[in-house]
């Protein structure tokens, strides 16, 4: 993935040149990593450009900064309008968005509180995450000797920065021994998730999926998926995985903002069902892309439409 420099970031507040959106090297993010931050799309559908779960991903940013204790100095409705705003300065029909809050410089420690809240928003052009062939054909992953994080060290709950050099061993290790990816164990022994995707189980027709307490986030396409089985009348639980049922389920895929529902076609090497997608993984599949693609009717509200011209929001003033 290559960024287009030409863009605009909006930093707190205001639209900045993508080379000058910068923050000094003492900032206390860098030495402690204190941000949270949030992933998000923008779908070019047959009705025009609409952001996907705009709400859910900005009350998921608040709630992630609320646990650790940083108070955002804008409201939702502000987030909301900036993340328009970008979207619109950078001319970009569909792309991903990165909005981001941090602990910025005043003093170092392990205390942040002396330090302010800073707020960037970042857009650009994102493929598919694990390739893309990934969707159709699958991907070989591998069972991480790295564990997910314990529920009493760093809350899974919270998208914050720091959790994710926990994903950033898994990804490493899978990628240095020929995998795609990864699957981390909670410290437990459970199934919790993939470096940055949460993780689904097919057997004998029914959906599983870790719950929250196998140190999860909570997904917002994982939130997605068990709605749209549902609704199609696939039963779903989410119950504790262990490694062996990964190895015999008839599917198993990921699903994540960035790799949207993605097979798995081999774990550790062990072919998982036939080696190629799966039925139910292709259903839920279409139906996902048919909805944030608009070809069907959107009958879970989850495509909020970009203002266009006047009505995007020019300015956002701090609360």
């Amino acid at each position: 993935m290559a960024f287009d420099e030409s863009g605009k970031i909006w930093h707190n507040g205001k639209l900045v040149a993508w080379q000058d959106a910068k923050i000094h090297v003492l900032s206390h993010v860098v030495s402690y990593g204190s941000s949270v931050f949030e992933g998000q799309r923008v779908y070019k559908t047959e009705s025009g450009s609409a952001c996907f779960r705009l709400d859910e991903h900005v009350t998921r940013l608040f709630n992630s900064a609320k646990i650790y204790r940083m108070e955002v100095p804008y409201s939702k409705q502000e987030i909301r309008n900036a993340i328009f705003q970008t979207i619109d300065a950078n001319n970009l029909a569909e792309c991903y968005i990165r909005p981001i809050v941090f602990r910025g410089y005043e003093s170092l420690g392990v205390d942040p509180r002396p330090c302010p809240i800073d707020v960037v928003i970042a857009v650009w052009k994102w493929g598919k995450y694990l390739g893309p062939e990934a969707l159709e054909e699958g991907v070989d992953v591998c069972v991480s000797s790295w564990s997910r994080i314990a529920p009493n060290t760093l809350p899974a709950v919270a998208k914050a920065g720091a959790n994710y050099m926990n994903s950033q061993l898994i990804k490493q290790e899978a990628i240095a021994n020929g995998y795609t990816e990864g699957i981390a164990l909670d410290t437990n022994g459970y199934v919790s998730e993939g470096s940055g995707e949460n993780i689904f189980v097919v057997r004998d027709n029914i959906l599983l999926t870790p719950p929250l307490s196998n140190s999860v986030l909570p997904g917002i396409t994982r939130d997605c998926v068990l709605k749209i089985a549902k609704d199609m009348g696939i039963e779903c639980k989410e119950e504790g995985i262990s490694r062996g049922s990964l190895y015999i389920a008839d599917e198993v895929f990921f699903s994540g903002t960035a790799a949207e529902i993605t097979p798995i076609r081999s774990i550790d090497k062990i072919k998982i069902g036939d080696g190629a997608r799966g039925p139910i993984t292709k259903r839920l599949q279409e139906e996902f892309f048919a909805i944030i693609e608009g070809r069907i009717p959107d009958r879970f509200n989850w495509l909020t439409p970009l203002p266009v011209g006047s009505d995007v929001i020019v300015e956002t003033n701090v609360s």
